[in-house]
């Protein structure tokens, strides 16, 4: 594939904030460029148009240029194998679905969204994995072809063996065998054109001549379909490599649900990039005890690929606190520590645009830190006597900080605007004013009902910010209807 060095991507989904388990694979990955000499490129996979948008897209960029992290090419510096987003490279795909077709490597499937959703539910009440059943697997060319003339919606299926299993060794796992009746008849082309991820993957990967595959060890079990494409395709397979998934402290997936996951939530409070990277490359190095501080050339030296460890990488805060802690005292100088500080306060505009908002509301200079200090605290140190004032009952407290965190989550651009539209949109759905839904909102985002306008203060918070106070806010009101 390559005879200048290895060849490794990151390929985030712009669908959300960017994970910090992106960070974790991009890091490896780039590590593993830098270690051996090759180059680092990234693709954006925006195969979803329903959830992907431009605005999550360049929230990945921004992310991923925040960790100091780099590469050779990508869709803001171009490159010898571009478009590097994938719905810009749409026409590329159809022809390999054809060639499948025509070579018996796959079929034409005709099965409705409802029939598919039966079919699952049956399987699942049978105690049996959902997977395709095979229905349109063996209909006859002149039905497919008469079918398709009458504007009837097909996809492309990829066909799997019925008998043996796919084996195949990986960088981490050593030598791993999936039986190949476990692994579904995947879509590879979905009835609007466009590519599944698995399709598009393999493509994409062999078209900008990827040699290895590093990614989260959840893509463990999708193999067997890359590894068949390959092989349908008559290229040569990359090198695989799956890495241990990020976990909390109790072993759990790492997810936004329990934590804050988000690389801008950390940029927000305060952490150092040098600090977060540093961390993340302790999974993938050995040292000893009091090797911990390390830059990214010293990861780099350090780095070997060859003795990654299987269980899973503890997301330790307490740890990533102490390293950013010893970054701001050793690692920078008070010139540089002012600079970091203004830089950081500065982030989206918080200082500036909440100094603005200020600036009608105060008579003296010392009442901003307690107006508009929340914009820059990590915490606004919520209890119960913080929402004891309120007119709504704990439990009413309750159900609307629950609904705001869902909804929320539908919002795909992050504004003023959105937010308004969306807190107006909750109020109706509750049944109440918005004067009524307001009021808890204002507590759980500044520690206090006398604040800076609350929709404002959650668009210069930031979408990961608000998600995390919500979540404390909830927590602390359960407790009061807890002990009535």
């Amino acid at each position: 594939m390559s005879t200048s060095g290895p060849r490794v991507r990151i390929a985030p989904s712009p669908t959300g904030e960017p994970h910090v388990g992106t960070a974790y694979i991009a890091l490896f990955n780039y590590l593993f460029a830098k270690k051996h000499g090759g180059e680092f490129i990234l693709r954006i996979e925006d195969t979803d148009a329903t959830r992907s948008t431009l605005e999550f897209e360049q929230k990945v960029l921004d992310a991923l240029k925040w960790t100091g992290l780099t590469w050779s090419e990508g869709p803001d510096v171009g490159g010898p194998y571009g478009p590097y987003r994938q719905s810009e490279r749409k026409a590329m795909y159809q022809p390999y679905g054809q060639e499948l077709l025509d070579k018996g490597h796959a079929f034409r499937c005709f099965c409705t969204p409802e029939r598919l959703e039966q079919m699952r539910e049956a399987q699942r009440a049978a105690g049996k994995p959902p997977k395709y059943d095979g229905l349109c697997l063996n209909l006859k060319a002149e039905e497919v072809t008469a079918r398709i003339e009458a504007g009837e919606a097909s996809v492309i299926r990829m066909k799997i063996p019925t008998e043996g299993s796919c084996d195949f060794t990986d960088g981490v796992y050593g030598d791993v065998s999936i039986p190949w009746d476990s692994v579904d008849m995947q879509v590879l082309i979905k009835a609007d054109g466009m590519p599944t991820y698995h399709m598009a993957n393999v493509i994409d990967d062999h078209l900008m001549k990827i040699t290895h595959v590093a990614r989260g060890e959840e893509w463990l079990a999708s193999v067997p379909k890359h590894i068949l494409l390959y092989r349908y395709f008559g290229w040569e397979e990359p090198v695989w490599m799956h890495l241990s998934l990020m976990r909390n402290a109790d072993k759990s997936k790492l997810s936004k649900r329990k934590n804050p996951t988000s690389i801008s939530y950390y940029s927000a409070l305060g952490y150092l990039p040098e600090a977060l990277m540093n961390f993340l490359g302790l999974f993938f190095i050995q040292i000893a005890e009091g090797e911990e501080l390390l830059s990214m050339e010293e990861l780099i030296e350090k780095f070997d690929p060859d003795n990654l460890s299987k269980a899973g990488a503890i997301f330790d805060i307490q740890k990533l606190d102490w390293l950013n802690g010893r970054w701001i005292r050793e690692k920078l100088t008070p010139e540089e520590f002012i600079s970091r500080t203004l830089h950081w306060a500065s982030e989206n505009e918080r200082l500036t645009e909440g100094l603005k908002l200020s600036q009608s509301r105060i008579s003296k200079l010392g009442e901003l830190p307690n107006l508009a200090g929340f914009l820059l605290a990590n915490d606004v140190g919520l209890t119960p006597a913080s929402f004891s004032g309120l007119k709504t009952s704990p439990a009413e407290t309750l159900e609307i900080i629950n609904t705001v965190q869902a909804d929320l989550e539908k919002i795909l651009e992050w504004n003023v605007e959105t937010i308004d539209q969306e807190l107006r949109n909750v109020a109706d759905k509750l049944g109440k004013k918005l004067r009524v839904v307001t009021p808890p909102l204002f507590v759980a985002m500044s520690g206090s009902s006398r604040s800076l306008p609350l929709f404002d203060s959650m668009a210069l918070l930031g979408r990961s910010v608000v998600r995390q106070r919500l979540k404390i806010a909830a927590t602390v009101v359960a407790s009061m209807v807890g002990a009535q």
